[in-house]
């Protein structure tokens, strides 16, 4: 990275913000890794030698995957649930009807079973899936016969398309975003595959895509894709690539305000004013990815090709299903249990305040981009961007939490350890708040097995052990090397308040495990537990948006110290 895009050397230099001079690392041999005192560096620490470095990106790759295959093999939302089944059903009668029937009628048919109501990549991705799918049996996706089609061959399929779908949108999108981080800041190639395990062994996104099941990932992906084109200044490819995985999940909107704002900054304000060519470029770019999506719908609509388009647009909002569905961890839904938003306001109201909280939300981080366009913000200003989405958007589900987790889940390339600790903590924390919908659907056991074993590979359960736990819990041989003289780190923040907040929120979520688990709500209140998590869910949630904010505005305020 050149001239003034370089990251701060006090953001980057975890020997300073550790207090450790190079005498002492050079002293114990241990390079300043993101999780470097975790059973992840210690699976990744014979690669270390130059030679058997190559191997360590297939490994962390294919160890993933695994996960994924195991997580799949367990049941999947609305399983043997009828009539209407779950997000499985969903997706597979997307599949159905994208190939039986012309494309003017995706968008209108049988609207009260599953219609379709994502934007179109989706229903090309459905369309290509289901195509290769008939080729192995056409009665998967047989029209009106196949509902509620549940065989072991037509799961294993399923599965497989999202595995293929994760393999080819999101983890190349991520292993190239932590390289290129890497590079830049001369971490060491060990360095960079752990942080990329970290990030691919994120537990929220692997128990939605490949237990509950959904294609996330393909949204994500892009997303990070999008990101990446913006790291080595593609700017017109980037807009290509958010396009993309907007048209695949509206819900990537959340990030809209970031991308604009950098993508316009870039344009009209810096290296120099008004580079009219890039904006063009960009423009370009933007409208023709929107029309290549959106264009068989009004080509092949026939005489109702402008009504098949905003058919479509119509489906993807739901303003009419209310300011939120089911239980969630936001702002609306929590406050709801003391203000009955429904009987105090019309939905037009609501809709007009849930528009003004959100902006007020994510305003301060689209204005910091747009006058201060800096590479290393962007994971920070996205966070804070979709968080705000999430806690005071109108129609927010609790699968939405994937998107504010994408880009905080990014920032585990980070060295410093406050940073990992706030970042770990908020994957339990989303984790958590998707416990209900996860247990609904049967995936209990890939619920702890995923929580303890992503925990304990970042070496998170370090800051009860080696002292109150058996030895297996501690970080083995990547910190017996060091010496007894070696003062330990634990993955928690330095400061005292958060601490505290982060150690009792953990409590928090056993004692509420434990009351769901062994003891029924009022009768008065069934939902009580729910209400309890989301209430959790949003207090934390709340807690690291405004650390996020704090974060930008120091990082801003340093930077320009250093000038």
């Amino acid at each position: 990275m050149a001239g003034k895009n370089k990251i701060p050397k006090k953001d980057l230099s975890s020997q300073k913000k550790s207090g450790k001079t190079k005498e002492t690392s050079k002293k114990h041999d241990i390079p300043e890794e993101s999780f470097y005192a975790s059973p992840l560096y210690d699976l990744l620490y014979p690669f270390r030698p130059a030679g058997s470095q190559w191997m360590t990106e297939y490994t962390i790759v294919l160890f993933s995957l695994i996960i994924r295959c195991a997580v799949g093999l367990g049941p999947f939302s609305g399983y043997g649930v009828p009539p209407m089944f779950g997000d499985f059903e969903a997706q597979r009668h997307w599949m159905e009807i994208t190939q039986h029937l012309p494309i003017h009628k995706w968008y209108w048919f049988d609207l009260k079973y599953w219609g379709l109501d994502y934007p179109p990549l989706t229903a090309y991705h459905s369309y290509i899936c289901g195509k290769i799918g008939s080729f192995f049996n056409p009665n998967w996706f047989a029209l009106d016969s196949s509902r509620g089609y549940e065989a072991q061959d037509l799961k294993t399929f399923m599965r497989l398309t999202v595995l293929v779908s994760e393999a080819l949108f999101y983890i190349p999108g991520v292993v190239y975003f932590v390289k290129w981080l890497g590079k830049h800041r001369r971490q060491s190639p060990i360095g960079q595959f752990i942080a990329a395990a970290a990030i691919l062994l994120q537990p929220s996104l692997i128990l939605i895509d490949h237990g509950h099941f959904q294609y996330n990932s393909v949204a994500l992906g892009l997303t990070v894709y999008a990101i990446n084109n913006l790291l080595d200044e593609f700017y017109a490819m980037a807009a290509v690539c958010f396009v993309l995985s907007i048209c695949f999940k509206q819900m990537t909107l959340y990030y809209s305000p970031i991308f604009f704002a950098y993508l316009l900054s870039k344009s009209l304000f810096t290296p120099k004013l008004f580079n009219i060519p890039r904006f063009l470029a960009i423009a370009i770019a933007t409208v023709c990815s929107f029309l290549l999506m959106y264009g068989p719908l009004y080509v092949f609509g026939g005489d109702q090709g402008l009504n098949n388009v905003l058919q479509s647009i119509h489906r993807i909002f739901p303003f009419a299903r209310g300011i939120f569905e089911d239980k969630v961890a936001n702002f609306w839904c929590v406050t709801n249990v003391i203000f009955k938003y429904k009987m105090l306001f019309t939905q037009q109201e609501l809709q007009l305040y849930s528009l003004v909280l959100t902006v007020v939300g994510f305003l301060p981080a689209m204005m910091i981009i747009l006058f201060y366009p800096k590479k290393y913000l962007l994971p920070y200003a996205l966070s804070a961007c979709s968080m705000a989405f999430y806690l005071f958007s109108f129609q927010v589900h609790e699968k939405t939490i994937l998107m504010p987790l994408l880009p905080i889940t990014l920032l585990y390339t980070s060295t410093d350890r406050n940073v990992l600790s706030r970042v770990s903590w908020m994957n339990n924390i989303g984790l958590f708040t998707l416990w209900p919908l996860l247990k609904k659907d049967g995936l209990t056991l890939q619920y702890w097995v995923c929580l303890l074993l992503s925990n304990w590979l970042i070496g998170n359960f370090s800051f009860i052990t080696p002292n109150f736990l058996p030895k297996v819990l501690t970080p083995g041989p990547s910190v017996s090397m060091i010496g007894e003289n070696y003062h330990y780190r634990s993955l928690l923040p330095r400061n005292i308040f958060w601490k505290v907040i982060i150690v009792l929120s953990y409590i928090a979520m056993g004692a509420i495990h434990v009351l769901d688990a062994f003891v029924n709500p009022p009768v008065a209140y069934p939902d009580l537990w729910v209400i309890l998590n989301c209430t959790l869910g949003f207090g934390c949630f709340f807690l690291f948006w405004i650390w996020n904010y704090y974060k930008l505005f120091s990082m801003i305020k340093k930077s320009l110290h250093h000038l």
